[in-house]
């Protein structure tokens, strides 16, 4: 029980920030603290409180369960980071942030409560590839283009985005199909030119998730969910079986596919010219990298200092390029240490995968530790510019409920399959 106290560290820090908020925003001409609380919207309380509550009993529960006791921890760090620059930038997205931060630590409770139900869905590969594919082409069908990109649902006052919950059931699918087929992928006979492959109906399904990764890029217009989709499945297919053909036949896939969307499709070339040199339109398509490029040359290594810059000068700031305001005010040191909980939430990932005894809850683990370190990596280098722009969230950070949710879905996967019992049976 002595890893209980870690829960009270990730709360102290949004506790510590929405004090230094209130600071900040009675910061003119202000000497006794009742004068400090005048005007404070304290609406914001039972929500907090709630997300308290929840924490607590999410910890207890894990160290009971004898689960990893750092997963949790190290998620409401992030979480708690995000809150607290989105009531810093956005004050009106506050509450919101926080009722969907309730929500999620929610739905990971009924996830380690039917973990088992859950995991039989590994027996159904097929069943989950034909469910990805139906929830991926929604937005295809009946998509709202929403910030350049038509992957979201709207329905009445919510909006959703179907592929942050399809990139659950792409890991149940890859997990289950690749387990049950390891022998024969990594025993690859076949051979074309110099690579080795297995014979065409057992690569077929892989090759269909890569190429409705290349669909989603050219007609959905999101490049971060593409990426994320087949570097997940290229990741999961060389853990599965080690062979580095199949990573060179889906790299290959993807080029050629990349060229030729190139060529037919202007939204692709402005992506490409935008990466290339943003300053040949700063005040136009490429003003939200510009900025970015901006915040962090301000920042430094120190940083300006928490409410002291400028990063409302980038649109769209909470969602896709938070990063770029948290290395504004927090400096080079607290972007790093943001990218340091990402590591060591793969680390702790990577463990639970090595204690699994059953390949497919060792796929599944390694594969959710890799799917979130792998869409921390594609944003933080959208925005800065070292990628093409993409427009997915930064994990447990970014504004958005979608993304929040599932999020601590895939923690909660983890935090289950990290169970001693269950890692012993």
């Amino acid at each position: 029980m002595k890893y209980g106290k870690l829960m009270w560290a990730p709360l102290g820090i949004v506790l510590a920030g929405i004090l230094v908020l209130i600071c900040k925003k009675h910061v003119m001409g202000v000497q006794r603290a009742a004068e400090l609380l005048q005007g404070v919207d304290w609406s914001f309380l039972p929500w907090l409180a709630a997300v308290a509550l929840l924490s607590v009993f999410l910890q207890y529960l894990l160290v009971r369960r004898q689960a990893d006791p750092l997963l949790l921890p190290i998620a409401l760090t992030l979480a708690s980071i995000g809150s607290v620059e989105i009531g810093r930038l956005k004050a009106s997205l506050f509450m919101p942030q926080l009722r969907w931060l309730c929500v999620a630590l929610v739905v990971m409770i009924f996830v380690l409560r039917f973990w088992r139900s859950l995991q039989q869905l590994l027996d159904y590969p097929y069943l989950l590839g034909m469910a990805c594919v139906i929830i991926l082409g929604l937005p295809m069908l009946f998509g709202t283009e929403i910030g350049g990109s038509k992957n979201w649902l709207v329905l009445g006052p919510m909006s959703v985005q179907p592929s942050e919950f399809g990139k659950i059931i792409i890991l149940f699918f890859l997990a289950a199909y690749l387990s049950d087929h390891q022998q024969v992928l990594t025993a690859a006979k076949s051979r074309l030119l110099v690579l080795r492959l297995a014979p065409l109906r057992f690569i077929a399904p892989l090759i269909c998730i890569w190429g409705l990764a290349v669909l989603m890029f050219v007609v959905e217009k999101d490049l971060g969910s593409a990426l994320l989709f087949f570097g997940i499945a290229v990741l999961m297919t060389y853990m599965a079986t080690g062979n580095k053909s199949y990573v060179f036949l889906a790299l290959s896939f993807f080029g050629i596919a990349a060229i030729i969307s190139y060529m037919l499709f202007g939204h692709v070339r402005v992506r490409v010219a935008i990466w290339l040199n943003p300053w040949s339109d700063p005040n136009g398509m490429a003003y939200q990298v510009v900025q970015s490029l901006f915040a962090f040359g301000t920042g430094g290594v120190w940083g300006t200092g928490f409410g002291f810059g400028h990063p409302g000068f980038i649109p769209e700031v909470h969602t896709d390029f938070i990063y770029a305001a948290i290395a504004e005010e927090w400096g080079l040191i607290g972007a790093l240490m943001v990218l340091l909980c990402y590591v060591l939430f793969f680390w702790r990932g990577v463990r639970i995968a090595l204690k699994c005894r059953d390949s497919r809850a060792a796929l599944l683990a390694a594969g959710c530790a890799s799917l979130m370190l792998l869409q921390a990596f594609i944003i933080v280098a959208g925005v800065t510019k070292f990628l093409p722009l993409t427009g997915i969230t930064l994990p447990f950070v970014s504004y958005g409920g979608s993304s929040l949710v599932s999020c601590f879905i895939l923690l909660g996967i983890l935090a289950a399959l990290s169970e001693r019992r269950r890692s012993r049976a």
